[in-house]
């Protein structure tokens, strides 16, 4: 399957973020409305400061009455007082629900993530699974919230502001308020101007996570072969059009606050001027004028700023459309409607025309079939690419046949539920992924009930226990991210003993040996015998000396078998694949 997200995405409207967010913010839906209308008060409070100078200005210092209205004074600081603390009260609630909301999105995104066939890593980099199963809910909820909040109060803020400008003159309202949807008009292309230019810097920010990944994984490849140059090199390049980007965002929208600041400059200009022309001709009074004017410049100054919220609640939308987006994503790697759990395999194990392939019309597999009987060994080799780990990789469905079937006793696999197919099955991998925690945190990856008795013993059979009871802690040693510390032989040790734990009826063994000196491989391949007693084997070996007592080896070559048969058998083939490549292996050590 093709996960391809360069495709642009199609246009939501504000109703259908609200579908694709609502069931995340439902179970908080209170403390987000309850917000929401906190943000009303914060709003419509500053007016406050505007109405009270009319009677202020009027009395003191028009009339100079003696009587000063002192109550004037301690309402503005009263009602600022209750604008602050409701002001920390609604950034309290957002903070509470949206790291609430964005939580819940990320477990969703996370167990989306385990739910993805192997295929979706093989065409997407970790920066990108960063990028877009972590960073996007932070700026889906956050942002969202913490705009809608500043929206609202402005919005409401304006409302009351209007109110005071219309009680003061509904002349100078007039002009006022044209000039405030004037300031506003440009902020409806904002999301068409930017929507490319948060695409492609979403992209960019994956290749810059990717880096610090690739830094921080293959560090000591990079010093060994002095390449600090040439990782530079790349991330100043990202970081060169990471800064075209934001140029190009300035040029999109960065015109339209300046523009905003001088509409609104001839809004209070046409004010003023038309303003004193009312008070000489006795139309409006010094307290309405001054009032009038508080009122308009507390109304314009957010209006000013708010093309830049605009953008960021724009932003946060766009986030949205790209949660929805992975959420929305189908595995085509499931259980059917009618799946069962595959209990035993007592009989055989076939592949049935079996084609496969990664890309369409690139086959990697081609009319593969064969039938093998339950606790035989089998082995496949072949030339490099050929197909090999992807014939193994189909046993526990990492990836599904694109042609045929896989047949455990006469029953398809996809038959059984994807749990117990995979836990009737046990991969000893090339290179085995070590988590970080102990020893025994990792060995009880095979089966997390294990008694001591059984690690013991695992750890015999995987000859571990030598190098673990060594150890100052034993089991309890922590191992580092991915084992570094361990050796390449001890990784493979431990990826031994955790699948004599799993006791799987099946074991593939793809290259478990090639990566090892030959002191680890000998101490591997006596762990691997051990293992493979009494199971079905499915080994893919580099080494032949490895595989000479197998009870069937097949060498698999651009994706067809063209070879099949016992050791002995197939070096009588004159001319044959197998003979070739023993030769050339031991052809120095006759």
């Amino acid at each position: 399957m093709s996960y391809d997200f360069s495709a642009e995405a199609p246009k939501l409207k504000f109703s259908e973020h609200y579908k694709k967010m609502w069931p995340y913010v439902k179970p908080y839906w209170f403390r987000a409305l309850l917000a929401v209308l906190v943000s009303i008060p914060i709003g419509a409070l500053d007016s406050v400061v505007a109405l009270a100078l009319k009677p202020y200005m009027d009395i003191v210092l028009v009339d100079k009455s003696a009587q000063s209205p002192a109550y004037i004074p301690l309402l503005i600081v009263a009602f600022t007082s209750v604008q602050g603390f409701l002001n920390y009260f609604a950034t309290y609630l957002n903070t509470w629900v949206g790291t609430k909301i964005d939580q819940n999105i990320k477990r969703d995104l996370f167990k989306k993530l385990l739910s993805l066939e192997s295929a979706f890593f093989d065409q997407h980099n970790s920066g990108f699974v960063l990028q877009r199963f972590s960073t996007d809910a932070t700026t889906a909820c956050t942002g969202l919230l913490e705009n809608l909040k500043v929206f609202v109060s402005r919005f409401f803020s304006s409302i009351s502001l209007v109110a005071v400008l219309i009680y003061n003159s509904w002349q100078l309202s007039i002009i006022a308020i044209v000039i405030l949807f004037g300031a506003l008009l440009p902020l409806a292309s904002v999301r068409r101007k930017i929507k490319d230019l948060v695409k492609k810097n979403v992209e960019e920010n994956s290749r810059i996570f990717m880096n610090y990944n690739e830094v921080y994984t293959g560090n000591k490849t990079i010093a060994a072969y002095n390449l600090q140059q040439k990782e530079f090199s790349n991330f100043e390049s990202i970081l060169q059009k990471m800064f075209k980007l934001a140029i190009k965002m300035v040029q999109k929208v960065g015109w339209m606050i300046p523009a905003m600041h001088v509409i609104v400059s001839i809004g209070i200009g046409a004010v003023i001027g038309y303003g004193s022309f009312l008070i000489v001709s006795g139309d409006i009074t010094s307290g309405n004028f001054v009032s009038f004017i508080t009122a308009l410049v507390l109304l314009y100054t957010p209006i000013k700023s708010m093309g830049k919220n605009y953008q960021s609640l724009q932003l946060s939308f766009l986030a949205i459309e790209r949660v929805a987006e992975i959420l929305d994503i189908e595995p085509t790697i499931y259980d059917t409607p009618d799946a069962k759990k595959l209990t035993t395999i007592s009989k055989t194990i076939s592949f049935e025309h079996v084609d496969f392939s990664y890309v369409p019309e690139k086959p990697v597999l081609k009319d593969i079939n064969f039938e093998v009987k339950t606790g035989k060994t089998i082995a496949f080799v072949g030339n490099s690419g050929g197909g090999k780990s992807t014939l193994v990789s189909l046993l526990p469905r990492f990836y599904d046949v694109c042609g045929g079937a896989i047949k455990f006793d006469g029953e398809d696999i996809r038959k059984f539920t994807l749990e117990s197919l995979r836990d009737n099955i046990a991969v000893v991998f090339q290179d085995n992924f070590v988590f970080a925690g102990t020893i025994r945190d990792n060995i009880l990856v095979g089966n997390a009930n294990a008694s001591e008795a059984e690690i013991k013993k695992a750890l015999e059979m995987a000859h571990l226990d030598e190098f673990v009871n060594g150890l100052e802690k034993g089991l309890d040693t922590d191992v580092g991210e991915n084992g570094m510390l361990l050796s390449g032989g001890q990784r493979q040790r431990l990826a031994i003993a955790r699948a004599f734990l799993k006791n799987s009826k099946i074991v593939v063994l793809d290259e478990a040996t090639s990566a090892l000196d030959n002191k680890s491989e000998a101490m591997v391949q006596k762990a691997i015998d051990n293992l493979m007693k009494d199971r079905t084997v499915f080994v893919i070996a580099h080494r032949l000396s490895t595989i000479q007592n197998a009870d069937m080896i097949m060498v698999v070559n651009d994706g067809q078998i063209v070879e099949a048969g016992k050791h002995d058998d197939l070096l009588k083939i004159e001319d044959g694949s197998y003979r070739a490549l023993y030769n050339a292996q031991f052809k120095n050590k006759k």
